[in-house]
């Protein structure tokens, strides 16, 4: 609650993103309990499970991207975000309502990592050597090599090199 017995603004969006995000899958049961013809006691339980648990999903997705928008500097815009694949192949997928756990988000000023909610390293883009190695993302930051990655969907390292380029990273 703010000052005036008001909702900031921040909770209340995180409220509706919840909210939103479980409209598709509680009409999704209700209707799959419809088409069996089940009476609605046989319907509500699942349905208010379903609408709990994405809910719960919808909330934290919500405060990733809220924790995002905040670390951004006044004036500074998204222009993209991609999914940093694992390195090896015996890596298990996270659970769908953590969302992937790496991703580079590109914006008009920076290049940003982050593990989900935390931000493990941003670089402005006149600091940065960007590199495309067939399908793999290769950024150097003051003569080190910052990441080496392979980004999700196919071609993602092609745009993010093209943007860089826009932004006099070499």
């Amino acid at each position: 609650m703010g000052e005036n017995g008001r909702t900031d603004g921040r909770s209340r969006s995180t409220w509706v993103r919840a909210a939103g995000t479980a409209v598709l899958p509680v009409a999704a049961v209700v209707l799959a309990g419809v088409e069996a013809a089940l009476p609605w006691w046989a319907v509500a339980g699942p349905a208010a499970l379903t609408a709990g648990l994405a809910g719960w999903a919808g909330v934290r997705i919500s405060r990733r991207r809220a924790v995002r928008r905040e670390a951004l500097e006044p004036g500074e815009m998204v222009l993209g975000t991609y999914t940093v694949r694992p390195p090896y192949r015996e890596y298990t997928p996270p659970a769908a309502h953590e969302g992937p756990q790496y991703q580079l988000v590109v914006t008009s000023r920076s290049l940003q990592l982050w593990e989900r909610s935390a931000l493990l390293w941003r670089h402005p883009w006149p600091e940065l050597r960007v590199l495309v190695d067939g399908p793999r993302l290769r950024v150097h930051h003051e003569g080190r090599e910052a990441g080496h990655m392979l980004l999700e969907p196919p071609g993602a390292a092609q745009e993010v090199r093209r943007v860089a380029t826009r932004h006099a990273a070499g």
